[in-house]
């Protein structure tokens, strides 16, 4: 499955010097001044930002599979970095953020989307950057490809396969990120890639 491929090609891919999104955002997260918070708001900082560190690369391609440019998809992941850490003390794991943080950058693409939709509507029209000739340089013509059939699915369905073939979650993490049921996680794939698959000329 090409999408597959494409999405372990992109995990060799780390952008710029400093990895999508450059150092400067991990180490303003690192480095937030202290307030004089307790121990309880410490120990979620340092778990937050051990998230942030390992997992913020994965979530801004993701992202970009999602929206189509870099920019927007670095801009959704630091917000939803930034919710969380408001509300980690009300979460139902606090010791386990990714699943909210996914489950927010998910959300945050889904409002660039309605934004660009609307935005149509009134005669704008947006052509992500990643879809230039120079990002396709960058990203290689295979996975070019993958991105523009993506690009042409509806966004539920682009959604589940990002989240199956790109993060490699189970249909059970991939229904509460998506916030549907698993039996709708499973329709939505497979009519996903039978549509992928024809617009990128195999065999379903």
């Amino acid at each position: 499955m090409r999408l597959k491929i494409a999405a372990e090609r992109g995990a060799a891919w780390h952008g710029p010097p400093g990895g999508v999104g450059g150092a400067s955002r991990e180490d303003a997260l690192a480095a937030e001044p202290d307030t004089g918070a307790d121990q309880e708001d410490h120990g979620s900082a340092v778990v937050l930002t051990a998230v942030f560190r390992r997992h913020h690369l994965e979530l801004v391609r993701m992202a970009l599979f999602i929206v189509g440019d870099q920019a927007t998809a670095e801009d959704v992941v630091q917000d939803a970095f930034a919710a969380v850490h408001r509300r980690i003390d009300r979460l139902r794991d606090p010791g386990n953020p990714l699943p909210y943080i996914r489950a927010s950058v998910l959300n945050g693409c889904r409002g660039v989307l309605r934004r660009r939709a609307v935005a149509r509507r009134f005669g704008g029209e947006y052509a992500p950057p990643i879809w230039s000739a120079e990002s396709a340089a960058l990203l290689g013509e295979d996975r070019r490809e993958v991105f523009l059939a993506l690009r042409s699915l509806p966004r539920r369905q682009r959604e589940a396969l990002v989240l199956r073939y790109y993060l490699d979650l189970p249909e059970a993490e991939i229904a509460e990120v998506m916030g549907v049921s698993r039996g709708t996680v499973k329709s939505t794939t497979s009519r996903a890639l039978t549509a992928l698959a024809r617009k990128l000329g195999e065999e379903s």
